[in-house]
């Protein structure tokens, strides 16, 4: 089953906070994206994207364009329970 998202908060620090539809909250790093990752250093880069964050329609993954995004499963699986 896809982990379906709940709820979704900006943290400072380039983190998401997330809560799940189970119950499960987590706190996803995304510099580790951001640094190995081309296309996610517009997250630092460009002014005011990474507050453009938002959940896709079906609740299964988070994104900032077309070009940047995390699905739900992998926030889930290696997010920091909090």
């Amino acid at each position: 089953m896809i982990p379906r998202i709940k709820k979704l908060d900006l943290m400072p620090d380039y983190k998401l906070k997330i809560l799940f539809d189970d119950g499960k909250m987590v706190l996803y790093d995304v510099n580790e994206d951001i640094n190995s990752i081309e296309e996610f250093q517009n997250l630092k880069k460009q002014t005011g994207l990474w507050n453009c964050v938002q959940i896709d329609e079906s609740r299964t993954c988070v994104y900032w364009n077309d070009r940047i995004d995390l699905p739900s499963d992998t926030l889930y699986e290696y997010g920091v329970p909090v």
